[in-house]
């Protein structure tokens, strides 16, 4: 029997019938059960792909030193993994240098606005796999997320992150709402992390990939210079 007072993780079945057994996984910003922690770990270790949330909108997400489920996310949205479409999301900034080059100013820039809703481009190191080595950049999330983070943490690595693809004219509930993401995106996925509403504008990016950080995208977060 679950405890609600211990906020329990609960697994739930899609609510219609599908040809798999799709699940919804509830998830809290803390008191988590490790062994529901461990689940998500263990699909992604084993080369599954998520929806999860962060800070900004829910994302789609893969261990990011695996090839295989990379070429998946990038098959699900139509889009080229050689171009600039994708970032990795780290627990925080102290491995950095393994998949990045960073200098002092850029990381005493992130160290003042990370963790937050912020993609910094960075130029690309090479402990990230093959599919990326043909890309000089790579984008570096650390969102103020528990959900996202404690995954990067337990799974002592990044996830690969993209968002949710939205088309012109649909409703933003799908791309915000657990419950319609997982109708919508569950048949692709392997599971559905519920972490409550989601938002719908994108992170700020700043390209540090030069002497000067230059903003590229304005979105929710306020970069503190």
């Amino acid at each position: 029997m679950l405890s609600l007072t211990n906020k329990f993780v609960i697994l739930r079945p899609r609510s219609h019938i599908s040809a798999r057994a799709s699940m919804i996984l509830k998830l809290y910003s803390k008191n988590n059960n490790p062994k529901d922690i461990g689940r998500v770990t263990d699909i992604l270790n084993e080369g599954g792909i998520i929806i999860y949330p962060t800070d900004t909108m829910y994302a789609i997400g893969c261990h990011a030193l695996k090839e295989r489920p990379i070429e998946r996310i990038c098959r699900m949205k139509g889009i080229d993994p050689r171009k600039p479409n994708l970032s990795i999301i780290c627990y925080d900034l102290s491995n950095i240098s393994e998949y990045a080059r960073v200098n002092n100013a850029t990381f005493k820039l992130m160290k003042r606005n990370l963790p937050g809703p912020f993609t910094f481009i960075l130029n690309a190191d090479s402990r990230l796999p093959k599919i990326f080595r043909n890309r000089k950049e790579v984008g570096i999330r650390v969102p103020d997320n528990p959900i996202a983070r404690e995954i990067c943490r337990a799974l002592g690595a990044p996830l690969l992150t993209t968002t949710l693809p939205l088309g012109e004219g649909e409703d933003t509930e799908y791309v915000t709402d657990p419950e319609l993401i997982d109708e919508k995106f569950g048949e692709k996925v392997d599971l559905v992390i519920d972490g409550g509403i989601g938002g719908i504008e994108p992170s700020t990016v700043i390209n540090c990939c030069e002497d000067i950080p230059e903003i590229v995208r304005y979105g929710k977060g306020q970069l503190e210079e």
